[in-house]
């Protein structure tokens, strides 16, 4: 008996890294699965079914079921058709885990409008439209588990990827307001936010310092792909239930569960604020406890820079 026995999954962007990865595990617990992958380029360019068809046959070689799907994230259309495909093949559907993406890293300065208008369509607008179009049948069912996927981008912060961490804190918010919205129709929709080895991972430029490059390295070289897929194979079981709401980091053996943001300190003054009483009295009395963006990466020791 496996953990997803009798469940139908949708896993965009599964035709290679994490959601390969996690595609192929869902499909030994016993999940059919929907491997979505329109096989663009890091950047959203081009298309090719080959990614996607090589992870369906690779479950198929195993004795599971899987049947490929080559439509956009970013096209709710297509999303639509992803959950319709999943009815229709496997007569219905339990899961959607999306880790589905691109990056046109630039600094901000330099980035684009098409730089910031593809990534956000692909993340955060992606994750919109692949849980919009299975959050009714869920609800219907009275069943549901969605895995959004995030980033220490996000979490955290990384210079030049001021559109992807945009996306990917945005993604935070979306899964907590999901969560609450659906809790007492037993859906559950939980967040990751993946270090890995992958392409994606790959194509963030190497720190030019040797011994921060010599670093990386190993760190991405202990942290494989596959190492993922245990967690995103719980939080899509019946057992997960009891897990909403929650971010959590994944990198190799390590698993990290994320606090959600909070006050960490009040000042009051009677009859209200100044611009002069804010600079004499309040920051100084705040300034203590200010995060400190030059070590935000250092908030999660030994973290790759993904």
């Amino acid at each position: 008996m496996g953990m997803l026995d009798g469940r139908v999954a949708i896993c965009t962007g599964s035709g290679r890294g994490v959601g390969a990865e996690v595609a192929k595990l869902m499909a030994a617990n016993g999940a059919k699965v929907v491997v979505n992958d329109p096989g663009v380029g890091g950047g959203g360019e081009g298309g090719d079914q080959t990614p996607a068809q090589d992870i369906v046959n690779q479950i198929k070689e195993k004795g599971g079921e899987a049947v490929a799907n080559y439509g956009s994230v970013a096209k709710y259309e297509d999303c639509l058709q992803m959950v319709e495909q999943a009815r229709d093949e496997f007569g219905g559907c339990h899961i959607v885990f999306n880790p589905a993406g691109i990056l046109r890293d630039r600094m901000f300065h330099k980035m684009s409008p098409d730089d910031w208008q593809a990534v956000i369509d692909v993340h955060l607008t992606g994750h919109f439209n692949v849980t919009r179009a299975a959050i009714n049948l869920f609800r219907e069912q009275e069943y549901g588990r969605i895995i959004m996927v995030s980033s220490t981008s996000g979490l955290l912060g990384n210079i030049g990827q001021a559109n992807y961490g945009a996306a990917k804190l945005g993604i935070v918010a979306l899964a907590r307001i999901v969560a609450m919205e659906n809790a007492s129709k037993n859906i559950t929709a939980n967040v990751i936010a993946p270090s890995a080895d992958t392409r994606m991972t790959r194509s963030v430029p190497t720190p030019k310092d040797p011994q921060a490059a010599a670093i990386r390295e190993e760190r991405l070289r202990r942290s494989r792909a596959d190492a993922i897929a245990p967690l995103c194979v719980f939080l899509a079981s019946e057992q997960s239930g009891y897990v909403n709401g929650q971010v959590f980091h994944q990198r190799a053996a390590e698993l990290t569960l994320y606090g959600l943001p909070k006050p960490v300190r009040m000042v009051h003054r009677n009859g209200g604020w100044t611009p002069e009483t804010i600079a004499e009295n309040a920051m100084p009395a705040l300034k203590n406890q200010f995060f400190d963006i030059a070590d935000a990466r250092n908030q999660h020791p030994g973290l790759p820079m993904d």
